[in-house]
């Protein structure tokens, strides 16, 4: 069976650069779906996106699906001939909807009985027949969170379209979409190639597009824009600062990139350099210059989307809308100074944080007190509480309205002017880290406190109004913040009392519900399980379940319990002790005992019984120091000292006696047994 490939392509005025290719993605993928279900076998999409268009190039694509075969069962044969044994209405109809007549029927016997059947092969679909369908149902799948009509048009997209492509090879696919009719025409660039372009295949689309000033590659595009911007910041004699969220951006606004450099005046890099590059990055789309030293040059790099005549004009262009923006950020600067870090606090009464959980001066509060419990377990001196008081501060400033992204930032920079502690200073910027997976924490003890209670402030803050997040939601980040607090407890060795610290936080709230810390806390033990899972150390789902059900108070402790779990499981008595485990769990689950019931020795009648009491005085005291000092794999490997009496025990001791006395003393030994074990993990979790 031959193949071509199916090119689609959707022409649009100009399409939001965020979240572009991810949205050609998606289309590929609702294509290969929709060819996936009919059976029709094709290569890897190949996806292209530019400002104006969204394209798809499924390669080796057959002509049809593949033809399979049928079989439908029909009537009874008693229902399907009279007595004469010509066929019933019940039969002929049957027929007929399979196309045949009645004698090209079969038979199929089963254990009810025989019945009537058709057996035939079903053609494979042709791939021009279905596309325009799969492409209907692929445009339709796209998300889109908002969609737009146009014109006198019934059909909705992102952004109004002017032209859509579909080929099969070389031939046409007829197919009304989003109301035009496909055809071969594209466009190349709106001003070095504007006439129409007829393509004469599928596989001709990149390279006449490259001819028409387009690279509609997207990942070409990237590396091209990368490669000219790194060239031409070394010509410059530095090197660009090149953030990958803003050279996809930049990637998703131009179609033929080209790198021109401009400059803005030296006086602007007195600023904090992160006013600098956030101005330049964030308000303009350009890209910083640096030494090899780090040191901020009065550069920056732009990517053009056309080849200019006279790129003087282009680049006295953007140095003219540059300069007002660093002359706004140097005003901010210079005003923002004028009022002391305390004063900008004051205001702090005025800004709502959470309707319910009230202002951010209500938060500060808060986060004060918790910050300052958690400040005196870790170490973090004095600095603490002053640090929280003014954590929120710079939120009242005019560069952080003009900069959300420097909240914390320009707190230590407006710290540092009025001559606070380094640590102070930095502890500000600090309680916000990290703010996305794989960014750096707090180092200082007091931005470590202040980090973890703000988060926790807020987690069991969002809780206490029952707004947990569902599904994608989660406008208060709370994933975030909960991970972040893992990370900094975990990785900087902070061996805290979590359920302690929630309920603290709880306390604190302005409304008081009985399940908030206790949910938080699950929450937060969700996340763990995910970040334990993913070490890929040997730790299984069942681990992790059995070390919680012990109760442990903090992610340093969950940690040292699995390692010394971890390290159990490799003696050759734990198989057999997680299995006699799972047995005494089911044992006192089916008959739980009287509240209080304790040993006595006296009622005992059988040597094994006896040997398994004395066992477990001697170890009782040993097992339980080894626990208080957190030396849990000690624990585990003087408990697996009860192997040898409990196998006995077992093997020679009727546990459900008739004698309900020597019942419940046997049932409370066995219970001992478990309480000694489950001090690390409750091994009855683990399969065996």
């Amino acid at each position: 069976m031959s193949a071509r490939s199916v090119l689609l392509e959707l022409g649009c005025e100009e399409l939001p650069p965020i979240g572009l290719t991810a949205l050609a993605q998606a289309l590929a993928d609702g294509l290969a779906k929709g060819l996936d279900a009919t059976g029709i076998p094709h290569g890897s999409p190949q996806v292209f996106a530019t400002p104006r268009r969204l394209a798809v190039l499924v390669p080796q694509t057959a002509e049809r699906g593949p033809d399979r075969s049928i079989e439908r069962r029909g009537p009874p044969v008693t229902n399907a001939f009279d007595a004469g044994g010509e066929p019933t209405q019940a039969a002929r109809a049957f027929a007929k909807s399979c196309g045949v007549e009645v004698a090209a029927l079969t038979r199929l016997s089963t254990d009810k009985g025989e019945w009537l059947a058709f057996r035939g092969t079903e053609t494979g679909a042709a791939t021009t027949a279905v596309l325009p369908g799969i492409v209907v149902q692929a445009i339709a799948g796209l998300p889109i969170a908002k969609r737009m009509r146009w014109g006198a048009h019934a059909a909705e997209f992102v952004r109004p379209v002017h032209w859509v492509v579909l080929l099969y090879g070389e031939e046409l696919i007829p197919a009304e979409i989003l109301g035009l009719d496909a055809g071969r025409v594209t466009r190349g660039h709106r001003f070095h190639a504007p006439a129409p372009i007829a393509l004469a295949g599928a596989d001709r689309y990149a390279d006449a597009l490259r001819e028409a000033h387009v690279i509609a590659d997207v990942a070409v595009r990237r590396a091209a824009i990368h490669a000219g911007v790194t060239a031409l910041a070394a010509k410059l004699g530095g090197r660009a600062l090149i953030e990958p969220a803003l050279l996809d951006e930049v990637t998703a606004l131009v179609e033929w990139p080209v790198p021109i450099a401009g400059r803005f005046h030296a006086r602007f890099l007195e600023l904090p350099r992160e006013v600098v590059v956030a101005t330049i990055q964030g308000h303009q789309r350009y890209f910083p210059v640096e030494t090899d030293d780090g040191t901020l040059r009065h550069l920056f790099i732009t990517v053009s989307n056309i080849e200019s005549r006279d790129p003087g004009q282009v680049v006295a262009g953007n140095e003219r809308v540059v300069r007002p923006r660093l002359t706004d950020a140097a005003f901010f600067w210079e005003q923002d100074r004028k009022q002391t870090l305390e004063a900008h606090a004051a205001k702090l009464a005025g800004v709502t944080f959470q309707a319910k959980l009230g202002s951010y001066a209500d938060k500060t509060a808060r986060v004060r007190a918790l910050a300052g419990e958690i400040g005196a377990r870790i170490g973090a001196g004095p600095l603490v509480d002053r640090a929280a008081a003014l954590a929120k501060a710079d939120l009242m400033t005019a560069m952080v309205a003009e900069f959300p992204e420097l909240q914390g930032t320009m707190g230590r920079y407006y710290a540092r002017v009025e001559g606070e502690p380094a640590e102070l200073a930095l502890a500000l910027e600090e309680q916000y880290l990290p703010r996305f997976a794989g960014d750096a924490l707090p180092v200082s003890k007091t931005g470590q406190a202040l980090s973890v209670a703000d988060k926790l402030d807020t987690l069991v803050g969002i809780f206490a109004i029952d707004q947990k997040p569902t599904g994608t939601k989660d406008p208060f980040g709370l994933r975030r913040a909960a991970l972040g607090v893992l990370r900094i407890l975990l990785e900087g060795g902070l061996d805290l009392d979590l359920p302690a610290l929630l309920e603290h936080s709880a306390a604190l709230q302005p409304v008081r519900r009985a399940a908030a810390a206790a949910e938080a806390q699950a929450f937060i033990w969700e996340r763990l399980r995910g970040l334990l899972l993913e070490r890929g150390d040997g730790t299984t789902p069942e681990m992790i379940e059995a070390v919680f059900a012990a109760a442990p108070r903090s992610p340093l402790d969950v940690e040292a319990r699995l390692r010394a779990l971890r390290e159990f499981l490799a003696l050759p008595e734990a198989g057999v002790l997680a299995a006699a485990n799972k047995r005494i769990a089911n044992i006192l689950k089916k008959t739980p005992l009287a509240g209080g019931a304790t040993v006595d020795a006296s009622r005992f009648t059988e040597p094994a019984e006896r040997e398994l009491e004395r066992a477990l005085s001697v170890l009782s005291a040993p097992v339980a120091a080894a626990i208080a000092d957190g030396e849990y794999a000690l624990s585990l490997r003087l408990s697996s000292g009860l192997r040898a009496p409990i196998d006995a025990f077992f093997a020679g001791v009727m546990v459900m006696d008739e004698d309900a006395a020597r019942r419940e003393n046997r049932l409370a030994l066995l219970r001992d047994v478990q309480t000694l074990f489950g001090g690390v993990a409750d091994l009855s979790r683990l399969p065996g």
